[in-house]
């Protein structure tokens, strides 16, 4: 017997009533999309998406400001995904600027070594990717270079969702990715069970089997059912890099609030390479003028097809929301694999 068939079968076994899980990543949205997870399991089970893709909870706000920048004249540096985010004034594809893709931080660096111009580096993600930038910090870029620190913290999010309890969840499967650097202590003031999952569907599985049994007994823990790449106290030397240039600050998510300490800032000593300060720009609240639902969606209370715009008016062609331009948004994900119902 297949491990996901059986597990699937030991999954339905426990679920004796009605069941909402959340995950907070766009790397589990996609696997459970692309292997028809959701067809394994049974009805009472609900696995829903929440802001776990980095480019979709990035306010307009902040596209904006980028934006702004390009009409400096300044180099944008960015990841492919940024591309098509709707700001108030098009968007980075379409803003006319120099704006070039890359893959990471050390290559937007090596972009600004090379050119003449002033280069500015999107800098998005979570835990994950902040070390890198922090890196590159670290190791003395050129007087030309500068980024927009749009990074966000994962536990700052989950505590404001169970404080608002919208979504009505039994738990959570933490995000691997970020685990793997952070470790999961920082999600133990949770009283709610949670699990850190890998990637493949049996991973998911596994990881939504032992939140069902933490449920069934009563029980609220976290545990680790990725060991072979996470542990409790992850990544010290990660850690220790991203908070020597980082500190934690206020952050607005798209469709969020602002939520306290959620995001992550330069720390003085790094202000010379904060575009924001260096370029006087101020990031400003934006309001939803569209039917888009990418708010709830991220906030675990709404599927991508409860919206009337999904597939019609807003595809990765021509997308509205930017959870249908992420690779990692999980409308996005649902229309490249047909996903009909969650």
């Amino acid at each position: 017997m297949p491990v996901a068939t059986e597990i699937s079968r030991a999954i339905r076994d426990l679920a004796d009533r009605n069941y909402s899980f959340m995950h907070i990543c766009g790397t589990h949205e996609a696997s459970i999309a692309r292997s028809g997870l959701r067809s394994l399991l049974p009805p009472n089970l609900k696995i829903v998406m929440g802001p776990g893709c980095p480019v979709c909870i990035t306010p307009q706000g902040e596209i904006d400001c980028a934006l702004e920048l390009a009409e400096k004249d300044i180099t944008l540096a960015t990841y492919g995904d940024l591309l098509r985010v709707p700001g108030s004034k098009g968007s980075l594809e379409s803003c006319g600027g120099d704006v070039r893709v890359v893959q990471g931080v050390h290559k937007a660096v090596e972009i600004a070594r090379e050119c003449e111009n002033d280069v500015v580096f999107i800098s998005v993600g979570f835990e994950t990717t902040a070390p890198t930038v922090a890196a590159a910090l670290l190791a003395n870029p050129p007087g030309n270079f500068s980024i927009l620190s749009y990074h966000r913290l994962v536990p700052p999010a989950m505590g404001w969702l169970l404080s608002q309890g919208e979504a009505k969840l039994d738990g959570f499967i933490l995000p691997g990715h970020v685990c793997t650097v952070t470790g999961y202590s920082d999600y133990e003031q949770f009283p709610v069970p949670q699990v850190v999952a890998g990637f493949s569907p049996e991973d998911i599985l596994l990881g939504l089997f032992m939140l069902l049994k933490q449920v069934r007994s009563g029980e609220h823990r976290v545990e680790n059912a990725y060991p072979r790449a996470v542990c409790r106290e992850g990544n010290p030397k990660a850690k220790e890099v991203m908070y020597r240039v980082f500190e934690a600050c206020d952050a607005e998510w798209r469709g969020f609030p602002v939520i306290p300490g959620s995001g992550l800032r330069l720390r003085k000593e790094f202000e010379a390479y904060d575009a924001l300060k260096r370029y006087n720009l101020t990031v400003r609240h934006v309001e939803k003028h569209t039917a888009c639902l990418c708010d709830r969606v991220l906030r675990g209370i709404a599927q991508p097809t409860d919206c009337r715009l999904y597939g019609k008016g807003c595809t990765p062609r021509t997308p509205i929301g930017p959870c249908m331009v992420s690779h990692e948004g999980a409308c996005r994900i649902w229309h490249m694999y047909r996903v009909k119902t969650g």
